[in-house]
C-alpha cells in the first residue's frame, strides 16, 4: 500500500469518525484509559487489597473500554455506508490531515477536552467512589436494603469497624470475581422482588473461614481461658436472678482446648449434611496432627444414605455461623438487657410481660416502636400504679428498651423472627455442639464423639442465686 493510500485511507476515516456514535466511542475509551492510569498502582502491585476496587480494575475499566472501542468503528462504517447512498453528501476527495480542516480540528479538540474532563473527574472520584462501595453503608443500605436485618446486626455487633466485603470476599481478584459473578443474579432478584425472604443461611458460596477470619484470628494464639457470665431472670414478680457460671477452655496452638482440637495445626474435620442449615450431621471424619482418621456414624444412620450427601470440610463458620450476623431468642435478649440496666428488674413482672410483648405479632417495626412502650406503660398504670407513679422514668425507659430489642431482632418485611437463623455456638438454644457432641457418634471401634462436658468448659456455678465463685472473684454480676 502507498504512502497516498495510507493517507487517503486515514484521512477517510477522520472524516467519518465526526459522528455522534463514534465520538461517544471516544469518550468511554478515553474513560476507560484515565481510569485505568489511576489504578495503575493497584495492578502493578499484583493483589488488589479493596474487593469493590476489583471491579474497576478487572471488570468494569476493560468492559467500557472494550464498548468504547467497538463504537468507534461502528459509528464510521454507519456514517459510510449512508453517506455512500447519497452520492452528494459522499466527498470524492477527503480533505488533508492538518489543522486548517475543520472536521479535523473539531476531532482533535474534542478529544483533548473530554480527556481533560476526565482527568479532573477521575482524580476527584474515583478514589472517593471507590472507598464508599467499600463501606457497610453502601452494602446494607445503599445497594442492597433487602440486608437490613444483617446490617442491623453488623452495626451492633464486635466486627462493627469491620467492612462488609472484607468477609464476604476478601482480597485478591478471583474471589472477588467469584462473588460477583454470583451476585448478578441478586441484583435481578432484587431488581424484580424475587428475592428471598428471609435471604437464606448458611451462604453456600462464602469464602473459607481461613481465608478471611484467620486474617485477623490466628487460631495458634487462642491460648486464653475465659470466664463466662450467663444471667438468667424468672418470669415471677421479683424477676429473680440466677447465675451460671463458665470457664471456657478456649484453647489453640498445641494446648489443645476447643480451638486446638477442632482447628489446631494438622486437624482437619470433614463432615456430611442432610439439610441445607447444616443442622443433621450423620457422619464426622476426624484427621488428627498424627495423621491418624478416624470416621463417626451417627446410630441408626443408613451408611449409603450418607455417602451420597453433600460433605464439607469444617472451618470457623460451621461453628460460629453468626459470628457477625447474630440474631437472639426473647429470653436471651431479656436476659442480656436487664444484666445491662436498660431494663430495671426492680419493675414487678418486667421480664414475663416483656416476652408478653416481645412475642406479640407487629406488622412493622414501626408499629412495634410505637405500641410496645404504650402498651408496657398501659400494664404498670392498670396493674402497678403506685410503682408506676414512683417509677415513672423506669417504665418508659424499659418501654424503649424492649422496643429497641424486638427492632434488633425481628424484620416482619423479611420474614425474619424469633430463632429464623439458627446460632450454633453453645448448645442451650440450639443444637450447636450436640450435632456432632451427641453420644451417639461412633467409629467402627465403637469410640463416640466426645459429649464430656469438662471438655468445653469447667462449669463453676450453675443457675445459683449468689454464686459465691463471683464474690471469689470480687465480682458482683456478669452478662452473658
Amino acid at each position: 500500500m502507498t504512502t497516498e493510500r495510507i493517507g487517503g485511507f486515514l484521512r477517510s476515516w477522520v472524516y467519518f469518525a465526526n459522528n455522534w456514535l463514534s465520538l461517544a466511542g471516544v469518550v468511554l475509551v478515553t474513560s476507560a484509559a484515565v481510569t485505568w492510569l489511576f489504578l495503575l498502582p493497584v495492578t502493578l502491585r499484583g493483589e488488589v487489597t479493596h474487593p469493590y476496587v476489583g471491579i474497576l480494575v478487572f471488570l468494569l475499566v476493560p468492559t467500557v473500554f472494550v464498548a468504547g472501542l467497538l463504537l468507534i468503528p461502528a459509528g464510521i462504517l454507519l456514517r459510510r455506508r449512508r453517506e455512500h447512498r447519497t452520492s452528494s453528501i459522499y466527498p470524492s476527495h477527503f480533505p488533508p490531515l492538518n489543522w486548517r480542516n475543520r472536521d479535523f480540528r473539531r476531532l482533535v479538540l474534542f478529544i483533548g477536552a473530554t480527556t481533560a474532563a476526565n482527568l479532573v473527574i477521575a482524580s476527584q472520584a474515583t478514589y472517593a467512589a471507590t472507598q464508599y462501595m467499600d463501606s457497610s453503608t453502601f452494602c446494607g443500605l445503599t445497594c442492597h436494603k433487602v440486608m437490613q436485618p444483617e446490617y442491623v446486626g453488623h452495626s451492633d455487633s464486635a466486627h462493627a469497624r469491620v467492612d462488609c466485603v472484607a468477609c464476604h470476599i476478601g482480597p485478591g481478584a478471583s474471589w472477588f470475581v467469584r462473588s460477583k459473578l454470583s451476585g448478578t443474579g441478586q441484583v435481578f432478584a432484587v431488581a424484580f422482588n424475587t428475592y428471598p425472604r428471609p435471604i437464606p443461611s448458611p451462604v453456600k458460596n462464602l469464602r473459607p473461614a481461613r481465608e478471611t477470619c484467620e486474617v485477623c484470628h490466628w487460631p495458634a494464639r487462642f491460648d486464653a481461658e475465659r470466664l463466662r457470665v450467663i444471667p438468667q431472670y424468672a418470669d415471677d414478680e421479683k424477676n429473680s436472678l440466677t447465675q451460671t457460671v463458665l470457664m471456657m477452655k478456649i484453647g489453640g496452638g498445641d494446648r489443645g482446648g476447643i480451638h486446638g482440637v477442632h482447628v489446631g495445626q494438622g486437624v482437619h474435620i470433614r463432615y456430611a449434611y442432610s439439610d441445607e442449615k447444616r443442622q443433621t450431621i450423620p457422619w464426622v471424619e476426624y484427621t488428627g496432627p498424627d495423621g491418624h482418621t478416624t470416621g463417626y456414624l451417627q446410630g441408626g444412620t443408613d451408611a449409603a444414605a450418607v455417602a451420597k450427601m453433600p460433605t464439607r470440610e469444617m472451618d470457623c463458620i460451621d461453628c460460629h455461623n453468626r459470628p457477625t450476623h447474630a440474631f437472639q431468642l426473647p429470653e436471651r435478649a431479656m436476659d442480656g438487657a436487664m444484666a445491662a440496666g436498660r431494663i430495671s428488674p426492680a419493675l414487678p413482672f418486667v421480664k414475663k410481660q416483656g416476652l408478653v410483648l416481645l412475642k406479640a405479632s407487629y406488622g412493622t417495626r414501626e408499629e412495634a416502636e410505637r405500641k410496645i412502650p404504650l402498651e408496657l406503660t398501659a400494664y404498670y398504670r392498670t396493674n402497678y400504679p403506685a410503682v408506676y407513679l414512683q417509677n415513672a422514668d423506669a417504665v418508659r425507659q424499659a418501654g424503649r428498651a424492649i422496643a429497641a430489642l424486638y427492632g434488633r431482632n425481628v424484620f416482619p418485611a423479611m420474614n425474619v423472627t424469633w430463632g429464623t437463623y439458627v446460632d450454633n455456638i453453645g448448645h442451650t438454644d440450639f443444637p450447636g455442639c450436640f450435632r456432632c457432641h451427641d453420644g451417639s457418634h461412633a467409629s467402627s471401634t465403637g469410640k463416640t464423639v466426645t459429649q464430656d462436658c469438662g471438655a468445653c468448659h469447667n462449669i463453676l456455678a450453675m443457675q445459683e442465686t449468689n454464686p459465691k465463685i463471683l464474690s471469689d472473684l470480687g465480682l458482683t454480676g456478669g452478662t452473658n
